[in-house]
This record gives C-alpha cells, structure tokens and sequence, in this order.
C-alpha cells in the first residue's frame, strides 16, 4: 500500500531532485520517501554526532532497522576514500543490490560521502539528502556535487550525482552549535556576492538572529533555507556540469580549499570559505576587476557573522599558493579563480566565468589578508 503523501509540493525541482524545504518536514520522512522509492532497500549513512540525535526517528519513519544505519566519525578529516570504501563493503556484504538507496543524514561531510557511495554502488543508486546543518542545506546537498578527499586536496575524487529528494528542515537548527551555523552562513555570503545582493543585506540584517543559541527561529530559518536553495539552484539549473556560469559558485573555493587542506581541516569549511572570499576579493581589486570597496564589505559582513576574515599566521602564503594547483579548478596547470565586480555580480562572464590569476598578485593579496 503506498503511504500517504503529506499534503506539500516541493519547494524547487532540480534536475530531477524535488527539494521540499520546511520546520519539522523530518517528520514526514517516511511517506516522502517511500512515494520517491517505493519498496527499496534503505541504507542511512550518518555520522556520530548526528545519528544519536536523528538516525532512530528517522529509521522508524522509514521503516528501517538499527542495522541499516551506518555511521563515520564526524569532520573533514574522515571524508576519504577508506571510509567509502568500508561503507560500500559493510552494503556488499549485508547484500544490499541495484534495488536499493541511501539515506544522507547529517551535514555536507556526510552527505558527499553518501552521496558518492550511492553514485558509484552497483554505478549508480537513488539517495535521498537529509541535511541538518545549514552549510548542508544551502550547498552541499544541492546541486549533485558527491566526492571524497585526498592528500592532495578537497574532493578530487567523485561524481555528478543529483539527489531524489532533498528534504531541509530547519527546525534541526536546534541542535546545531553555534559555530556551525557561522559555518553555514559563509556558504549563505557567498550567494549574496555572487548572485543577489539582497540576500547580502539579507544576512548582514539577520547575522544576529541566525548565530544566537538554537539558531533562527522556523521562520526566519526557512527563509534563510529558502533563499539560499533559490540561488543555488538558479545556478545549477542554468549549468549543471560546472562548464560555464556554475563556476561562480566557487568564489571563495580556490584560496579555501588550500587553506582549509593545510589547516589539517582544524579550520571548518565555512571559516576556510569566508578567509577565500576576502582573498580573492582583493585579487579582484588588485586586477581591476572590482573596487577595493568589495572586499571591505565582505569582510563587514563576515565579521558581523563572527567569521575569520584573516589568513592563520602559521599557514605561509607559498604554500597556499602550490596547494592551489591541485584544485580541481585548475585547468593546464592554470588555477582560475571566480571573482566578483560588485556585490551581487561577478567577473568573467566573456571568460566562462574563470580568470586566471599571476602568482605575484595572489601572494599579494594573501600577506594583505594576513594578521596585523
């Protein structure tokens, strides 16, 4: 008997994702996803912070027993191709077949793994996002975007793999610390420079209300859900394999991704994103491409949010600087950087959206973004 479909239509479709966005829509879970995926077998790949709090409910919702939640140990630094490969054997071996799925429960760490389990297991299974951290609603769980990390850097391995159902619910919010959601907002920044300089404002005007203990309340972290997403998926929906116009959601990315890998992934994401976005606004400032004004709102913003906006003073521009080009974003040994006019528009756009940078001016614009 097919279960009752609660009565909501999804917020956005997206190549075949139907994103629902809602206050307490876990609590739907299960008729959500058993009218997207009928009778299959369910996996639900966690993690040890997010399982305890989540992976029960939403089992029993499913339908699904104990044995079939997985979980890594939370962070950056557990997103690798051993611990996919342990996921994928754990299934193979409980004989989960081409008539399964995966259920991504947890932040964008998980839901990048899970996803890249699903995209490559018997090449090629539905998963379905359960993201209950901001920076995973607004980015990682939207778009398709699946991979894990090597030595040499942030997901170099992985797939375009869109999601059956994404389902936010940013009543999860709740049991978020706080600096996960500064996490998340970085990622929410971002959209405003490139994109839409109302959802700038949006966040500089709301930073306080969204950063408090317990997060915003479910209106206003809908919303914030909600606006994000409708960006983000603007985006996607006008370049799915990143060839063009996608590539400016990697503003921040190419100095983040360096300083985030030779961090240790000690920094989180979304620190590491918000440090890229004033570099790469100054390298902007420094090529013409924007006036230095970009980069000091920015950096307003951030630090209203209570993000760094300086590079850590033990990690060497050089450095920085090589961990660049091993970003999947270089092209011939070039790294192209996306980088922004003004807010809310970004540069490039008679170069697909990529401008190669000099060495020099990179290195610059690190030591001015340095500590005093």
């Amino acid at each position: 008997m097919t279960p009752e479909l609660p009565s909501l239509e999804p917020t956005f479709e997206l190549h075949g994702s139907r994103i629902y966005i809602g206050a307490a829509l876990l609590d739907e879970v299960g008729p959500l996803v058993r009218r997207a995926l009928g009778t299959r077998r369910l996996v639900i790949l966690s993690d040890d912070t997010v399982a305890p709090l989540y992976a029960a409910g939403v089992a029993e919702r499913c339908g699904v027993d104990a044995q079939a939640i997985l979980t890594m140990p939370a962070g950056e630094a557990h997103k690798t191709r051993e611990s996919w490969s342990r996921f994928t054997d754990i299934m193979l071996d409980a004989g989960y077949g081409r008539d399964s799925a995966v259920l991504a429960l947890g932040g964008g760490v998980v839901g990048d793994m899970a996803g890249f389990v699903a995209a490559t297991y018997m090449r090629g299974i539905p998963v379905v996002q359960l993201p209950t951290t901001l920076l995973a609603m607004i980015d990682a769980a939207v778009g398709g975007k699946t991979g894990v990390d090597t030595r040499a850097g942030k997901n170099l391995v992985g797939a375009f793999h869109h999601p059956t159902l994404v389902i936010a619910d940013p009543r999860t919010f709740r049991t978020l610390p706080v600096e996960q959601l500064r996490n998340g907002l970085a990622e929410a920044v971002k959209h405003g420079v490139v994109a839409s300089a109302e959802n700038f404002a949006f966040i500089g005007a709301n930073a306080a209300q969204i950063v408090q203990a317990g997060g915003p309340d479910d209106l206003l972290g809908t919303e914030l859900v909600r606006r994000n997403i409708e960006i983000k998926a603007g985006v996607v929906a006008a370049d799915e394999k990143e060839s063009g116009i996608r590539k400016i959601l990697n503003f921040g990315h190419t100095i983040g991704h360096a300083v985030e890998t030779l961090s240790g992934y000690t920094l989180l994401h979304g620190e590491c994103v918000a440090i890229g976005m004033v570099v790469e606004a100054r390298i902007a400032a420094a090529l013409g491409l924007a006036d230095a004004s970009v980069a000091a709102q920015i950096t307003h913003v951030l630090r209203e949010v209570g993000l760094p906006v300086t590079v850590p003073s033990a990690i060497d521009g050089h450095a920085v600087l090589n961990a660049t080009r091993t970003d999947k974003k270089a092209r011939d040994g070039a790294v192209e950087y996306a980088l922004p006019s003004h807010i809310g528009a970004m540069a490039g756009g008679d170069r697909d959206w990529g401008t190669p940078v000099p060495d020099a001016v990179v290195l610059d614009a690190l030591r001015e973004t340095g500590r005093k």
